[in-house]
This record gives structure tokens, C-alpha cells and sequence, in this order.
């Protein structure tokens, strides 16, 4: 089961991000869901990744290779399982939904969230309420001077 990871931009734009956590996953073999709440926004998601320096493999949900991609964007609700990639890492932004029986068939989950928006910012609260609620452990991200660190941490409890 994976931890609930919760990163708390402040600073940066999610896309400064998504390339450390996504070479995370793919540096311990997993592949990953980049899940958004709309297909618009994955688009341009999907057009600033390739303009990244450094190459970061990846493709939009709907193509025909869906399933042979190492990070597929996708902007609906299946749970991942269910995902064509088979993702073991799901990255979950702009307070797309996370489910807690999807934290039990994953290694690696990551909900990034816009600390500067109030409205994210609840969002990622009744997120953790919610997964925490169900037994899920959690831990909160922010960013320290350069580098990441983990402020908070909520241990996995049995389900209520």
C-alpha cells in the first residue's frame, strides 16, 4: 500500500516538480499515472513535458499505445489498476481524485497541490482526511530552501 505523499507548492508551478517525482517512480522501475480533472489542462500538461530539458517519456491518454507508455496523463477517474499503463505510481494534480482502495494496489502515491489557491488547499485537506480516514498512512511535502522535506506524517491506522 502506498503512502499518501502530499506536496505543498508555494513556489513553484507543478511542472517544476513532476519531473523530480516522475524520475523517482521511474528510477525504481515503476510506471506512472499523471491523473488531471481536465483534458485541456493534461494537453498542455502534455506539451510543456516534451519541452522539458532532458527527455521525460510520456503520452495522453486516447493514443494507441496507451498501454506501452511510461507516464500516460489522463484526466479521468478510473482507479489506476484500471489504467491501461498499469501505473504503480499515481500522480494526482489540481485536486483530481484519489480513492483509498486505490493507495492499497499502489507503490508510489503523490497528490500535488497549489498552496498559493485557498480552494486547493481544502481540497488536499478533505483529501487527507479522507485517505487518513480509511487507514491510509499520509505524509506532508514542502519545500525547504531548495529541497523537499517531509513536515508531517500520519501513520496507516485500520480501516474504520
Amino acid at each position: 500500500m502506498a503512502v499518501a505523499r502530499f506536496y505543498h507548492l508555494t513556489q513553484d508551478a507543478p511542472e517544476g516538480l513532476l519531473p523530480l517525482l516522475i524520475g523517482k517512480a521511474q528510477e525504481i522501475g515503476l510506471t506512472v499515472a499523471l491523473r488531471g480533472v481536465a483534458e485541456a489542462r493534461m494537453a498542455a500538461l502534455d506539451q510543456t513535458l516534451w519541452r522539458l530539458e532532458g527527455f521525460l517519456p510520456h503520452g495522453l491518454a486516447g493514443g494507441p499505445h496507451d498501454a506501452d507508455q511510461p507516464v500516460l496523463l489522463v484526466w479521468d477517474a478510473r482507479p489506476a489498476p484500471d489504467l491501461p499503463n498499469r501505473p504503480g505510481c499515481l500522480i494526482a494534480l489540481d485536486g483530481a481524485p484519489v480513492e483509498a482502495g486505490e493507495a492499497q494496489a499502489l507503490e508510489r502515491l503523490c497528490i500535488v497541490f497549489d498552496g498559493n489557491d485557498p480552494a486547493a488547499v481544502q481540497a488536499a485537506r478533505d483529501q487527507w482526511r479522507a485517505l487518513t480516514g480509511a487507514g491510509v498512512a499520509a505524509e506532508y511535502w514542502r519545500r525547504e530552501g531548495p529541497r523537499w522535506a517531509c513536515a508531517a506524517r500520519h501513520p496507516a491506522t485500520a480501516e474504520s
